[in-house]
């Protein structure tokens, strides 16, 4: 889901002029705002790329929206959490890529910031959701530019893909953050086991010795919620 419509209520539009999505939306057609007498200065790609990716920012994740979680995560907030989790790896003893598995949970769901958070529950066969994803990590590719475009799309195959020891440890931590927050959320609106679907749909999904030690914790301390 995308939430352009709601940047008016955080911006002025009266006092600024065009709201920050409104300037993403123009620098996302070149041809356009040149017809509107505007000069494209060189980096133009750059900040395109860089608008396009904020809207991470704007964008809830389906899954509270639908539940009527009232001021839902982002998209980016839920992936600068996985990458920050991805900071207690012990290379020494996982032999994981401490700084890859960052870069994968900053960039496994990018491609939302154009097609939006797609869920089993949009019915969308899986097929149809990686040609749609694939096509929007293609347009920011081209938008980064070659170096790290390429490291961007790479990162993004690979998580899609599941193709890696990293890859594979970053999909238990989407699932781990997943429940985290649907924990977190139970506690706020004081009604627990009212998400307890998020943690059926991940139970045997976790087999990292260490994210797994993380997901007994937050049962026992969610058991005490009852």
């Amino acid at each position: 889901m995308d939430l352009e419509s709601e940047t008016h209520n955080t911006n002025d539009a009266g006092a600024l002029g065009a709201t920050t999505v409104e300037i993403a939306d123009r620098l996302s057609n070149v041809d356009t705002f040149m017809m509107e007498g505007n000069s494209v200065p060189k980096g133009t790609n750059i900040l395109k790329f860089f608008f396009e990716i904020g809207k991470l920012k704007r964008t809830p994740r389906t899954g509270w929206v639908r539940r009527g979680i009232h001021n839902p995560e982002s998209v980016s907030d839920h992936m600068y959490r996985m990458a920050i989790m991805s900071m207690f790896i012990d290379e020494s003893t996982t032999r994981l890529n401490r700084s890859r598995c960052i870069e994968l949970a900053l960039c496994h769901d990018m491609a939302e910031c154009i097609v939006g958070d797609i869920t089993p529950e949009d019915n969308i066969i899986k097929e149809e959701k990686h040609r749609l994803e694939d096509g929007a990590m293609c347009k920011l590719r081209e938008l980064a530019g070659d170096d790290v475009g390429s490291r961007l799309y790479e990162l993004w195959l690979e998580y899609e893909n599941q193709s890696t020891p990293e890859s594979k440890f970053v999909k238990e931590l989407d699932r781990f953050e997943m429940i985290s927050q649907a924990y977190e959320y139970e506690v706020e609106i004081g009604k627990p086991r009212r998400l307890q679907e998020f943690f059926d749909s991940t139970s045997g999904c976790f087999k990292n010795t260490t994210v797994s030690s993380w997901v007994s914790c937050l049962h026992s301390i969610r058991d005490k919620l009852i």
